[in-house]
């Protein structure tokens, strides 16, 4: 862990920092030589190339044992001034290589460069479109939202009038059905007390004298039964007079 950690700090410094400066000096110079300049730009090439490589192979062969102290080692063996093997690898493999794909390369890069023009001018519809969608759904619901407002008011009133209303109309009939019950009906008692004065009114004053508002009391019916009862005894009585009338006659 510390090792790969101390590796790659040296790789950045002695494959990125160390050459940036001595590209700068070599830059600045008041006369630049073009031979130096073109080793710097070779190597940044190189280094351009690597970089995109290791993004990938990274992947697959940085389990090999050494992996990092040999990218390290690499990287010196381009720049140093002894080994120069910046110009050896850029002649002898990359040149050679572009110069033999040089059109196809930019025939494909040239397509790639179309496809993405048209690929960001579709994109960028789509999303043009999708906003103005988007934007005319909120209007919409904002237009709908402010029309509906009056109509939730309206109908708020009428049912706040509706319930105010209801116990207005049940407190009248709750009245109205508590009217008959509060007049209390005639205790027996009083009628029966006014019977009796009646039945007194008429002994004193007599039948005649009675006023016609006044009510004659009710005289129960004697029954058919009792009436043949009183016939068949003074029958009887009859019968035992003329008895004893013909005994005393003898």
């Amino acid at each position: 862990m510390i090792g790969s950690f101390l590796t790659r700090g040296l790789t950045m410094v002695f494959g990125y920092a160390y050459p940036a400066y001595e590209c700068y000096k070599t830059v600045e110079i008041n006369k630049p030589e073009i031979e130096q300049l073109r080793f710097w730009c070779q190597y940044w090439i190189l280094v351009a190339v690597l970089t995109v490589c290791e993004r990938i192979g990274d992947a697959f062969i940085s389990w090999v044992p050494m992996y990092s102290e040999a990218k390290l080692a690499f990287f010196i063996y381009l720049w140093y001034p002894k080994t120069r093997g910046t110009s050896y690898v850029y002649d002898s493999f990359f040149r050679p290589y572009v110069a033999m794909h040089e059109n196809e390369i930019d025939r494909n890069l040239l397509e790639l460069r179309t496809r993405a023009g048209d690929m960001l001018v579709l994109s960028w519809q789509k999303a043009a479109s999708y906003g103005q969608t988007r934007i005319f759904d909120i209007l919409q619901y904002v237009a709908s939202q402010s029309t509906s407002m009056p109509h939730h008011a309206q109908a708020r009133g009428a049912k706040a009038r509706r319930t105010s209303g209801v116990p207005n109309s049940q407190s009248s009939s709750k009245a109205q059905a508590a009217q008959p019950e509060t007049e209390e009906p005639s205790s027996p008692k009083s009628s029966t007390s006014s019977s009796q004065h009646q039945k007194e009114v008429a002994e004193e004053v007599g039948p005649s004298k009675l006023p016609s508002h006044v009510a004659k009391p009710d005289i129960p019916p004697v029954s058919s039964n009792s009436q043949k009862a009183d016939t068949a005894s003074e029958n009887t009585s009859q019968l035992a007079e003329t008895e004893v009338e013909e005994s005393n006659a003898k």
